[in-house]
């Protein structure tokens, strides 16, 4: 089993900056893919960005350019720099791990809520 802690988060204005942190414990030798994930009242829960163990990261296409994952796979954690952020950046984001394999175990964090607003 994995736990996930999310930190950061909170209320930023239009254009500003904001970084989320999330550390993973339990099994973490069982992880693979580490990321972000978002979801806005009344839609889908959608892709931030994930970023492998080997350092290989995706991108949702609406944050490229504008976040930046990062992970240390000493202390099991992994970042998320927001700039220039929008309103409709506005959501719960969740923190997600990935094991391997064809079926991998799926992890959730509790999700830490950012809200854009001036």
């Amino acid at each position: 089993q994995v736990q996930l802690v999310e930190s950061g988060g909170g209320l930023v204005q239009p254009g500003g900056s904001l970084s989320l942190s999330c550390a993973a414990s339990g099994n973490t030798l069982s992880i693979n893919v580490m990321g972000w994930y978002r979801q806005a009242p009344g839609k889908q829960r959608e892709l931030v960005a994930t970023v492998t163990r080997g350092d290989t990261t995706k991108y949702g296409d609406s944050v490229k350019g504008r976040f930046t994952i990062s992970r240390d796979n000493a202390k099991n954690t992994v970042y998320l720099q927001m700039s220039n952020l929008k309103p409709e950046d506005t959501a719960l984001y969740y923190c997600n791990a990935e094991g391997w394999g064809t079926a991998p175990d799926n992890y959730w964090g509790q999700g830490t809520q950012v809200t854009v607003s001036s």
